[in-house]
């Protein structure tokens, strides 16, 4: 394998795993935390949500930007087996995602933790971090899972005919 071949397949193989390590940490904080943020009192509900927020940006956030930021890479990186085409495509995945989060979602997660409890801001939340986050990373990650049989078989190609 060629330096290269080398560096695109290790580009890949981490740009996977942090597509499927973000796809669970947002799946688990829209699919778990939001639907029992109402079981939390509304005298609570504001300093639980203001000390959640810096983790969330730690163990979800930062790896998920890592995630697009080596996709991006993946333009120019990407193992050879891998048409372009799928790289763009998981490119405009992720920035749907992320257009939803800077308009949507955070302006919400901001008047939550200036207010406090709302119900109706939690519904919307929950519906629109579903149909513009999770039905895009949950795509997104199928894409990645599809490539990566891509790269697989071309390798497997190429070994056996090695």
């Amino acid at each position: 394998m060629q330096p290269s071949t080398k560096i695109s397949a290790w580009l890949f193989l981490i740009t996977f795993a942090l597509v499927f390590y973000g796809m669970g940490a947002a799946s688990v904080e829209s699919f778990v935390n939001y639907p029992t943020w109402p079981l939390i009192g509304p005298n609570e509900f504001r300093a639980y949500h203001r000390a959640l927020s810096p983790l969330i940006i730690g163990y979800m956030v930062i790896p998920l930007v890592v995630a697009t930021i080596l996709t991006i890479l993946l333009l120019w990186y990407r193992p050879a087996s891998i048409p372009r085409w799928m790289i763009w495509l998981a490119l405009v995945l992720q920035l749907v995602a992320w257009v939803s989060t800077f308009t949507i979602q955070l302006p919400i997660q901001g008047q939550l933790s200036a207010d406090g409890l709302s119900l109706p801001l939690i519904d919307r939340l929950r519906a629109t971090s579903f149909w513009l986050r999770r039905v895009p990373h949950m795509a997104n990650a199928f894409l990645f899972l599809w490539m990566m049989s891509v790269l697989l078989r071309g390798h497997g190609t190429r070994s056996a005919e090695a």
